[in-house]
């Protein structure tokens, strides 16, 4: 059993092994927990290898192996298609329901299909991948700094194109977290621990977590972590020596491909890995002291890489057009609640009624919610593996990222206790300013997994080497187990019906007034409350440009134009402004010669050539103001009402006036 990847069947990895002597069946224990401390393998048991078989420097050389798909069990298959069985399960509804959207955030789920559609246009018509226009013209959105997911929609571009975005959606969600538990299986039962169900326990609470659940209600970028092991064992194998330039070029290749799916799984990522291998490394520096020369060297060349090739879209997200300087100070006050942690979910089958939204910011947002079955057993196995410097410096980056998950202030059941928080010292730092802190508690769902697989490992050995113990230690487990992870067993996702793309779209009667120089303006423009209009840009490929965004984009505040903060709508404009108060429920105001002027400024600021306006809440109000504007009534055409305003837009000397109205 080992905490850095390694085999722990007794036969030679390519790594140190415990010094050639041999051991006792009641020293066995020992021996385990000492390797555990050094991250080394172990023999299991330890007198299976005569003494004095292999030197050091033998035991050091690489051993060629299989490859995995080679070497995979008939357990290992099982336990894969468990994952995919288990993420159908979950994504069921939208399977079962093509016509039906994410009930919580349907918002993200458009956002993420007119990526997906964006990554099919970089591949069939060349475009430029790191910007975009056929969103918010004429600024753009800086798709660096919108999560383009780049690396999953260019490889889905086929399914894309031929079943459209999005099925294309219910794809990546659903590959996204198969993938991610077959890949921790996968890294825990070759490198972590020998146990196949121990793994498998691992694999499934890294996975299948609260705070994935809640994130697969909206956010397949964040749920994609099938790197994550990857990156953590690519990085434990940087210390053996001789492998510099190709343990950090396979390295350095999965850093660049999660930086194209989320960076801040990637950052996160990058920290708890930080402080895991400094930390391991003051340890170990005495009897291994070659391994941090090994390890540097490779992290040098997985750095060059990296930032060999992330260096121009990096620079295109802080510094070029349409990128941003942090998030707004409402969003980095994300905080979890200190009670959501011993919580359940509302997307457990113990979570019940609004209780947990009252300890989030949203349904997507409840990244704490373990239970406290799940946090008495960790603490308990971190106490029964305390031996292990790998496991106590584990648990010590779980109580780190509760920390640092808690916000500038710490709450309490949905109270401000006043107390500041670790991040109200964090959260200005550049890199830092564009995290949400609530998302820092994610990261204690893999680290439980790995705690978890070590824990009922141990329990495998002590069963091996002390049978008499075999009835008790099963019953124990099997129990502890249960009650931690049952009560978090999650539930389908919740849809509902989705508003069907407009036949004035579908049939393409759009490109009568929409090509090169002219955009559709919606009513209201797309935002967070009507993201619908992306669904339609990204049905057509993108050919539709449309007015207006649902994407992060920087503040325009003429009263500070310094404040580059990030924003989840366009600038204001008059026009979208009055559109919007009319939809939330406003009374329409006065229509003047002033707003009239501001209207066409508005209309040609977004070179329109055609408004539109689907059946929805107040639009008889939203049709009456745009009419007593333009000056004349809609067409109802393909399931929406239009105004061309080619002419208004086109004609330099048009003007819209109460004379000119009537």
């Amino acid at each position: 059993m080992t905490i850095t990847g390694f085999d722990s069947t007794g036969q030679s990895t390519g790594e140190t092994v415990l010094p050639p002597r041999q051991v006792t069946a009641a020293e066995d224990l020992d021996a385990e927990l000492r390797a555990l401390e050094d991250g080394i393998a172990t023999a299991a048991p330890v007198s299976a290898a005569p003494a004095g078989e292999k030197t050091e420097e033998q035991a050091t050389e690489p051993v060629r192996r299989r490859p995995v798909w080679r070497t995979l069990a008939w357990q290992d298959v099982l336990a894969i298609v468990s994952f995919l069985a288990v993420a159908l399960f979950v994504t069921a509804p939208l399977w079962l329901n093509l016509d039906h959207e994410l009930r919580d955030d349907p918002q993200d789920q458009a956002f993420f299909e007119w990526m997906l559609a964006h990554g099919a246009r970089v591949l069939t018509d060349g475009a430029y991948p790191f910007f975009s226009d056929r969103m918010n013209y004429p600024d753009g959105v800086n798709m660096m700094a919108n999560t383009s997911v780049l690396a999953v929609s260019l490889p889905l571009t086929p399914i894309t194109l031929l079943f459209g975005p999005h099925v294309a959606f219910n794809v990546f969600l659903t590959g996204a977290l198969a993938l991610t538990g077959a890949s921790w299986y996968l890294v825990l039962a070759r490198r972590l621990v020998t146990s196949r169900l121990a793994a498998w326990v691992g694999a499934l609470l890294c996975t299948f977590a609260p705070s994935m659940i809640s994130h697969a209600g909206g956010h397949p970028n964040i749920v994609s972590q099938f790197l994550v092991p990857l990156i953590i064992w690519r990085t434990l194998e940087l210390r053996v020596p001789g492998r510099a330039v190709r343990n950090g070029l396979l390295l350095g290749g999965l850093l660049v491909w999660q930086a194209f799916i989320n960076l801040e799984i990637l950052f996160m990522t990058a920290v708890g890995l930080g402080v895991f291998c400094v930390v391991l490394g003051l340890v170990r520096r005495r009897r291994h002291r070659g391994e941090a020369v090994a390890f540097v060297r490779g992290l040098v060349v997985a750095a060059v890489l990296a930032l060999a090739v992330l260096a121009y879209p990096l620079s295109v997200q802080f510094f070029g057009p349409q990128s941003y300087q942090g998030l707004a100070e409402s969003v980095r006050a994300f905080g979890a609640d200190l009670g959501s942690f011993t919580a359940y979910s509302t997307h457990s089958v113990a979570g019940r009624g609004d209780l947990p939204l009252r300890l989030a910011q949203n349904p997507s947002e409840q990244n704490a919610f373990f239970g406290w079955g799940l946090v008495i057993l960790f603490f308990g196995l971190i106490l029964w593996l305390r031996r292990s410097a790998a496991v106590l410096t584990l648990g010590g980056l779980a109580v780190l990222f509760a920390a640092m998950s808690l916000g500038p202030s710490v709450h309490l059941d949905g109270a401000d206790t006043q107390v500041p928080g670790i991040w109200a010292f964090l959260h200005h730092l550049p890199v830092l300013n564009s995290a949400v802190p609530t998302r820092w508690a994610m990261a204690i769902a893999p680290i439980v997994g790995i705690v978890l697989a070590l824990g009922c490992q141990r329990a495998a050995d002590l069963i091996r080497t002390q049978p008499h113990t075999r009835g008790p230690i099963r019953v124990a487990m099997i129990t502890a187990v249960a009650m931690a992870l049952v009560p978090i067993v999650p539930t389908q996702l919740a849809t509902v019906p989705m508003e069907p793309v407009p036949a004035f779209v579908t049939s393409g009667a759009w490109q009568r007034y929409v090509d090169d120089q002219h955009t559709m303006v919606t009513l209201p423009l797309p935002d967070s409350s009507y993201p619908d209009p992306l669904r339609w840009s990204a049905f057509t490929g993108q050919d539709l440009r449309i007015a207006g965004a649902y994407a992060l984009l920087p503040v325009e505040n003429p009263q500070d134009p310094t404040d580059r903060t990030a924003t989840f709508a366009p600038p204001w404009r008059p026009t979208s402004g009055l559109m919007a108060s009319i939809r939330q429920g406003n009374p329409t105001p006065q229509v003047t010669d002033a707003r009239r002027e501001m209207t066409l400024a508005d209309l040609r600021f977004w070179k329109a050539g055609v408004v539109v306006l689907t059946p929805q809440t107040r639009d008889i109000e939203m049709i009456r103001a745009m009419s007593d504007l333009l000056g004349f009534r809609p067409t109802w055409t393909g399931g929406l009402w239009m105004w061309d305003v080619r002419n208004l837009v086109d004609d330099p000397e048009a003007v819209l006036t109460a004379e000119a109205s009537s």
